[in-house]
């Protein structure tokens, strides 16, 4: 048995939830291979944030170590002040190159781009961080429907979706998006956060429970927290889980709300759950079913409904939620149900679509015209093209000795274990010419930290082999660095 279920009762709060999965680690490891260092650009003079608040900067245990959770968790009574702990510690691994965060692209994106960090230093090469998984970014068609949709329809929508903030192409976009899902009526977001957030905290009342994976997505969980006091995590991918505490809030609430939150494809781990038993449990138990597509809508299985129609379970999950910002190249997120009064409900009493501005015809028109590509000859070809990317890059990872998590998707989460040989890693990487994205706790346990490989179907071969190389010369770099630091300063003068 997963030790995890043992536990996993005890969380009532976000703190609770943070400390539980810091404890669901399994052990994380590396190995260096034997490829010399690629010299990166020299490093600029840290400016302190205030005066001595950042004595420290160059000890390897200040930028090394630590985590965005201990900064964001100081206490004290000044709101802003507290904040600069937070501000020295990131600037401190921005100075020594080890801060991955916050880059800003200088080209479109694709499978090779220009950016800089934080600090305005220019670098280019392979991507593999940006989530255009078909890459529709900046495919011709989808850059045309952007262009004739501010020509002819402006490019605002200048108000909330239950005022004035409606279009037309909003409106195709619900029906045509809708339809291809087998769901009688779908409601456009201006995010996917929005989305995720916003269905559940109107479905919810405080009496209401909510059944939860425990790596599902931020949005949902604090969409559940804000919801209500009754929120009950379950083990990751646990169908025994999942059953158990259904059972039991439907025991001691028989006359309660229950709603399941689950996702189709885990963006850490690249894995999913047994969709099949979780429509039978919320079924045999009165709950409802709301499942998160974002990762894998549009990009996955042969028909680009990627595991929902794999599993049989589109009509039959009660609330289907996704985010355009994945396959569907725009800002935006959506929520599909066969119930008739979810979307005039989602109108007119969700903060995120009834409290902020619809919409752009933008937006909605890129995704409809991306929606077109997805559901063409095209858009299966690009999705075989990319499980190819997917396989290729996998094996290749594998053979170079990195251990790589979960099923094929393009997502590939590529191990490396302790923050600060992460932090390096990824460090070097950019300095040999490949972005990619560093994930670490709270958003993954402790020593579980990876790089979020993210593919696309434009990536050639040759970007897939450059990739692994400078993959593999950063782990050695890192390692040698990470030796260095950590050694006695009596060691280093021999």
């Amino acid at each position: 048995m997963n030790p995890l279920e043992n536990t996993v009762d005890a969380l009532v709060d976000l703190s609770a939830f943070a400390t539980l999965f810091d404890e669901q680690a399994a052990a994380g490891g590396d190995r260096p291979g034997a490829a010399p260092r690629r010299l990166g650009m020299p490093l600029p003079e840290l400016v302190p944030s205030a005066e001595g608040a950042l004595s420290d900067h160059n000890d390897p245990a200040f930028w090394l170590e630590g985590d965005v959770f201990r900064y964001t968790h100081l206490p004290g009574p000044d709101l802003l002040a507290r904040l600069q702990p937070l501000t020295n510690w990131l600037d401190a691994r921005l100075a020594h190159r080890a801060d991955s965060y916050s880059k800003v692209a200088h080209a479109r994106i694709q499978a090779r781009t220009h950016a800089k960090d934080r600090a305005g230093r220019p670098f280019e090469g392979v991507n593999f961080a940006s989530q255009d998984y078909l890459s529709l970014a900046s495919h011709p068609a989808v850059v045309e429907a952007a262009c004739n949709a501010a020509r002819e329809l402006g490019v605002h929508s200048a108000g909330s979706a239950v005022l004035m903030g409606l279009t037309e192409s909003t409106v195709r976009l619900e029906q045509e998006l809708a339809s291809w899902l087998g769901y009688a009526h779908s409601t456009v977001f201006p995010t996917g956060w929005g989305a995720g957030y916003g269905t559940i905290k109107t479905l919810v009342r405080p009496t209401d429970h909510v059944v939860i994976d425990m790596l599902a997505h931020a949005c949902l969980q604090e969409g559940a927290q804000a919801a209500t006091p009754h929120v009950h995590p379950f083990a990751h991918l646990s169908s025994k889980g999942l059953e158990s505490r259904v059972a039991r809030v439907r025991r001691d609430h028989p006359e309660a709300g229950i709603l399941v939150v689950t996702e189709s494809l885990f963006s850490m781990d690249s894995d999913t759950p047994d969709l099949r038993h979780a429509v039978d449990v919320c079924r045999a138990y009165g709950a409802t079913l709301m499942v998160d597509c974002a990762h894998d809508l549009g990009c996955m299985g042969p028909d680009g409904r990627g595991h929902l129609s794999a599993q049989g379970v589109l009509g039959e999950v009660d609330i289907v939620m996704g985010s355009f910002s994945k396959t569907f190249a725009a800002n935006g997120g959506f929520a599909a149900s066969n119930h008739p009064a979810l979307q005039l409900a989602l109108r007119t009493s969700c903060g995120p679509q009834t409290f902020t501005n619809a919409m752009s015809p933008i937006q909605a028109e890129v995704v409809l015209k991306a929606l077109s590509i997805v559901r063409s000859p095209e858009g299966a070809s690009r999705r075989a093209r990319l499980m190819r990317n997917i396989d290729h890059l996998r094996a290749s990872l594998s053979a170079r000795g990195f251990e790589t998590l979960g099923a094929p998707s393009p997502i590939i989460p590529t191990m490396l274990g302790e923050c600060g040989l992460s932090r390096l890693v990824c460090s070097s990487a950019l300095d040999g010419g490949a972005l990619v994205n560093l994930v670490e706790f709270p958003a993954v346990s402790r020593n579980t930290s990876r790089l979020r490989v993210q593919v696309m179907a434009d990536h050639t071969q040759d970007d897939l082999d450059e990739f692994v190389g400078i993959l593999s010369q950063a782990r050695t770099a890192a390692a040698a660095r990470l030796a260095l630091l950590k050694a006695p300063p009596e060691a280093i003068g021999r």
